[in-house]
């Protein structure tokens, strides 16, 4: 088993079980290589994490914006847990150098991977609230999360590119936007996907992301400012 103290002290836990934290870290790639070993990986942590943290963010959310409506109060969480600001927050505590990968997926950077490393913070954030509980994780959440609210509050930003588009498109015309995928390109461990986003037909903007929310995210910036500039 790895030797995880460095990893505790950025997470300022102390596990009582570790081996709850080193199974966190076991990306499926890396059973490949492992077979035999009665390993598994973090994807049931990992779903054990998302639906925590959405509970966090959201009791977090409720009870500190009493006046926003449920849209924007849903509208902002998703800002939050969006795979790009967990990926910020899993560079920050540096989970890329404590991941168990195949020699494949080490290769092509899949330890910087914006998807790998949202992924794997949720599945730390599951063996955090098995080995510590509920508090726990709301003290953790709270730490690493905190700067996120502040800065979306800062700018404006309760929604994200998509939401925007979709509502700016349904008030002018009543159509909702189609994303559609046009391309995917590399490995299965490693695809970049292009996305292309549609109303009536037409194509306003394309996106491009290793992950097809990211993507699609990126069509959607790439449409508003095109409509900003026109």
């Amino acid at each position: 088993m790895q030797n995880l103290d460095s990893l505790e002290k950025k997470l300022k836990i102390k596990f009582k079980n570790p081996k709850l934290l080193a199974q966190a870290l076991i990306h499926r790639s890396y059973l490949n290589e492992a077979s035999g070993r009665g390993i598994r990986s973090n994807e049931r942590l990992e779903l054990l994490g998302d639906s925590i943290l959405s509970f966090i963010i959201s009791e977090w959310l409720f009870k500190e914006f009493p006046d926003y409506p449920e849209g924007e109060l849903t509208n902002f969480r998703s800002n939050i847990v969006r795979t790009s600001s967990l990926a910020q927050i899993a560079q920050d505590l540096k989970l890329g150098k404590y991941l168990l990968l195949s020699r494949g997926e080490q290769e092509t950077g899949g330890g910087q991977n914006p998807s790998i490393l949202a992924d794997t913070l949720e599945a730390v954030i599951g063996a955090i609230y098995l080995d510590q509980g509920i508090n726990a994780v709301q003290n953790f959440v709270r730490e690493k999360f905190t700067f996120l609210i502040e800065e979306i509050t800062k700018k404006g930003e309760l929604k994200d590119a998509k939401s925007v588009l979709q509502e700016k498109l349904q008030a002018e015309s009543k159509q909702t936007p189609i994303y559609k995928t046009l391309k995917e390109k590399g490995p299965d461990h490693d695809k970049i996907f292009t996305i292309g986003v549609y109303t009536q037909g037409k194509l306003l903007a394309k996106g491009r992301g290793k992950s097809k929310q990211m993507a699609e995210e990126e069509a959607a910036k790439t449409a508003l400012a095109r409509r900003k500039d026109g």
